[in-house]
């Protein structure tokens, strides 16, 4: 599995000259339909088997959609103009951005489902299980039985079970740490999303959403009171199906921790029974939860964060190479449900001046990471270089691409070209970084990285320090990854240990010849124990021998 992640409404976006916060009529928005026949073949074509379509799910705006039947949002708790993805409005509807005619937006959504099944890539959407958005209605429900969250809540009393939010009764919300001389008024007032259980949320809460009740009284001593079933389980699991039965391929969970594993391990069976083939990410932290949410949360696949991408941009910033291999130890009964990744939508990125400035610099964290026998996701524009460097409005100048406010991405926009796709717009450097990224991810098809065997090599070679070498391999056929984190060609002396041949049944060779799949050239080296094999390294990328 190759995630393509994609922040939907920017993709398409085409505006030369954005204004920061400004609306969207001022600096546009792009929609569902810019995924053509054409944008999805190129998509495919870098390697990627699925796209997450982040922001699908209609969230909190201040842009008005009041004529198609969408109340307005109180404008004090959204944060900036196009909003978060992560302040569900309406967990059963399409967010109304995002189609070219709002009144379609549901009919537009099963449309980009379809194409994109078409163009032989899976779909994959947010699924935003723990808060909603302050002012959540649903003017969407599939049918008469579905009730709000909340509507049926006794207010009167700080938890219930039966309650899909917690109340602080007799006092009201303030938002004066904020905004001084805001206008929206919330009585009683409801827990923040960020389990802040008091009336007084500051700005670097999740100040514009609440937090779901699944049965935990926090204030309480964080007792459980899961039997009978908590409402807020029923009410979500419907919303699982609801957004399954659209035909999409898996669900990326936002915070999964933060709500309890128990109602994952009660709703997610559910949902794959009717489901069979459906997926679940879950957005883990915590190394301590992994293997909770994995066997009694029955999720298919954890962000790897903590662990390897952390390493990694440590490694690109000095760090021994020699660290790396404590990453997959730590994991390694879970390795092939780790979810590696280099950017996502939370973490600034790669190019940015606050990490690398160069994305050049972290193509040797691309190969162990997307080299290694485990799922592997890219940030839009990642391919590109793109840096992330505008001070888009809210979102502010943090090397970050704005999930708050209408904007361009301009590596995007000039890949895009309007839609050509003919690379006539992308600097040399664009061009060259993403024919990279293409060649290593297309490796990733090959059925000796999908399910193949891994060898880390680094115990047997200590005096490497900006250097992580490993072999993928499967029956006869294997690969051997050099990925050097230096900023100068390097020559390195590698040996390989006696345990490698009698562990992969590998034949020892006192000379053989080998192909470097990124430079499309031969080496000819000794491969077997008793001769330290020697290899040259390009600057900040490696080899991949075959």
């Amino acid at each position: 599995m190759t995630i393509y992640q994609v922040f939907t409404r920017l993709f398409g976006a085409d505006k030369a000259n954005c204004i920061p916060s400004g609306t969207k009529q001022q600096n546009g928005c792009g929609t569902m339909q810019d995924f053509t026949a054409k944008a999805l073949e190129q998509i495919k074509a870098l390697g990627c088997t699925h796209i997450w379509y982040t922001g699908i799910i209609e969230h909190a705006s201040k842009t008005d959609y009041s004529a198609y039947g969408i109340p307005k949002d109180n404008p004090d708790v959204v944060k900036g103009e196009a909003g978060s993805p992560y302040a569900i409005r309406d967990y059963y509807d399409v967010d109304p951005d995002l189609a070219k005619d709002p009144a379609k937006r549901i009919h537009e959504f099963e449309l980009l489902v379809e194409r994109t099944h078409k163009a032989g890539l899976k779909v994959i959407i947010d699924f935003v299980p723990n808060h909603v958005a302050r002012q959540y209605h649903s003017d969407a429900k599939p049918c008469a039985e579905v009730r709000d969250l909340g509507e049926d809540d006794d207010r009167t009393c700080s938890f219930s079970a039966n309650n899909n939010f917690y109340y602080l009764p007799a006092e009201q919300l303030h938002l004066d740490n904020i905004l001084p001389k805001s206008t929206y008024k919330e009585f009683p007032a409801k827990a923040t999303g960020n389990d802040n259980f008091t009336s007084w949320p500051s700005k670097n809460d999740w100040y514009e959403t609440v937090k779901l009740n699944y049965g935990i009284d926090y204030v309480g001593g964080r007792q459980s009171h899961f039997s009978p079933t908590p409402d807020t389980w029923h009410k979500m699991l419907h919303i699982l199906l609801y957004w399954a039965s659209k035909g999409i391929d898996g669900f990326r969970c936002d915070m999964a921790e933060m709500v309890p594993v128990e109602f994952w391990g009660w709703a997610l069976p559910q949902v794959k029974k009717a489901f069979p083939n459906i997926i679940f990410i879950a957005e883990v932290y915590n190394p301590s939860l992994y293997r909770d949410y994995i066997h009694r949360g029955h999720f298919d696949y954890l962000y790897d964060k903590v662990g390897l991408y952390d390493t990694l941009l440590d490694v690109c910033r000095g760090k021994s190479t020699q660290s790396i291999t404590a990453c997959w130890q730590a994991v390694d009964d879970i390795r092939g449900m780790m979810l590696n990744f280099l950017e996502n939508h939370d973490e600034q990125r790669l190019a940015s001046d606050f990490l690398l400035a160069d994305a050049r610099k972290a193509l040797p964290a691309l190969l162990v990471s997307s080299l290694m026998p485990c799922p592997f996701m890219l940030y839009f524009g990642q391919e590109l270089g793109e840096r992330g460097m505008d001070a888009e409005g809210f979102s502010g100048k943090d090397g970050r691409t704005t999930i708050f406010d209408y904007w361009t991405i301009p590596s995007i926009q000039r890949w895009r070209n309007k839609g050509r796709f003919d690379d006539k717009l992308l600097t040399a450097d664009e061009l060259s970084l993403q024919k990279t990224y293409r060649s290593i991810l297309q490796l990733r098809e090959q059925a000796l990285y999908l399910d193949g065997g891994f060898y880390d090599l680094m115990y047997a070679n200590p005096h490497l320090q900006r250097q992580y070498a490993f072999i993928r391999h499967k029956g006869k056929k294997m690969a051997l990854i050099v990925a050097n984190f230096s900023d100068k060609e390097e020559t390195i002396s590698l040996t390989l240990p006696q345990h490698f041949f009698d562990f992969t049944g590998i034949k020892e060779k006192a000379k053989t010849t080998m192909h470097n799949q990124l430079s499309d050239s031969k080496v000819n080296i000794p491969f077997n124990s008793s001769e330290p094999l020697v290899v040259t390294l390009p600057a900040n990328l490696g080899i991949i021998l075959s």
